[in-house]
């Protein structure tokens, strides 16, 4: 009995020292603050600098930041906004895989009065309160800017007829849909271009060299005169089909690409690729940027747009700009 009355007896003091002891001091206006956020996948260079500079800016910012990667599945990425709901972080973001079928997900936020940022992709739907905010490339733009480049080489090489084979992202994505559509409507009133095919590599390498084999056995090399590829990593993987064929890339075939990876800029250096049109992944700092002022109650634009550009074989290569992420 007398050591349980000593056990009780320690316990207490332990407690009250325990509620004595001074607690670690936060800013509320800074590290209080939870960002959810869910990525996509790491299916290329340039998503895994999306994530690195989404990790980066949350630590500059001085945010908590709960990440999911969704391994390319919508599915993935509905549990985990879901968790975030729950979790009652204060502002989600997240890159949708496809355009469609988020409304439940995003009526859920809404209802729970978290503030939504899409990046780097949009949805379709008719409600637009289902998201505050849009942070990411104008992909429409970066399908004209590599339309608009393959006008300035047929202009330069004198061509009266270009066979064009287009290697598509993700079916159902932002960027696969507003590329496609940027590049058709700058070269659709030439007559000098006939797209001959458009087949989907997902945004994988791996696809991207599997296209490739499939339309050069279909259509042969002597046919196709430009690829138009909606991302590095297809490209490269292009490329490297190319190659292996004895098939002279940027030279026999013109490459055109869209993101601006360090190894496709160091290939369009070499002469293996024609054109890269800027993406750029470093959308961190933007969306942090965009959660401080929604905390303080601010308002933020519905779209916000990073300036970008593109590279080419008109440009002078040498020059200290032109560098890839």
């Amino acid at each position: 009995m007398k050591k349980m009355i000593f056990l009780l007896a320690a316990l207490l003091l332990l407690a009250t020292m325990s509620s004595c002891a001074k607690q670690p001091e936060t800013d509320n206006k800074t590290s209080s603050v939870v960002v959810g956020f869910s990525q996509l996948g790491a299916e290329s260079s340039w998503r895994i600098a999306n994530t690195e500079s989404m990790e980066t800016a949350a630590k500059e910012a001085g945010f908590g930041l709960m990440m999911e990667n969704a391994n390319q599945k919508q599915e993935k990425q509905i549990d985990a906004i879901r968790s975030f709901i729950a979790y009652q972080v204060d502002v989600i973001v997240f890159s949708p895989i496809v355009e469609s079928g988020w409304d439940n997900i995003l009526n859920e936020a809404f209802t729970a009065g978290i503030p939504v940022i899409l990046m780097d992709r949009m949805i379709s739907n008719n409600d637009e309160n289902l998201y505050t905010t849009y942070v990411g490339a104008d992909f429409y733009a970066e399908g004209r800017r590599a339309g608009e480049y393959l006008i300035r080489k047929a202009d330069a090489m004198n061509a009266e007829l270009m066979n064009i084979v287009e290697i598509c992202g993700t079916v159902g994505s932002t960027p696969m849909r507003d590329r496609q559509q940027g590049f058709m409507d700058a070269i659709k009133d030439d007559p000098r271009f006939n797209v001959i095919d458009s087949i989907c590599g997902d945004f994988l390498r791996s696809m991207g060299g599997e296209c490739a084999e499939m339309l050069l056995e279909k259509y042969g090399s002597d046919t196709i005169d430009v690829i138009y590829s909606h991302n590095d990593s297809m490209t490269l993987g292009a490329l490297d089909v190319l190659e292996q064929q004895g098939i002279r890339p940027g030279k026999d075939i013109i490459l055109i690409t869209v993101d601006g990876e360090k190894e496709a800029v160091d290939a369009l250096k070499a002469g293996k690729i024609n054109c890269v049109v800027q993406c750029t992944p470093n959308l961190g700092p933007s969306v942090m940027e965009l959660v401080r002022k929604l905390k303080a109650g601010e308002k933020v634009p519905k779209i916000t747009h990073p300036d970008e550009g593109i590279f080419c074989d008109f440009d002078d290569l040498s020059d200290p700009a032109v560098e890839g992420f």
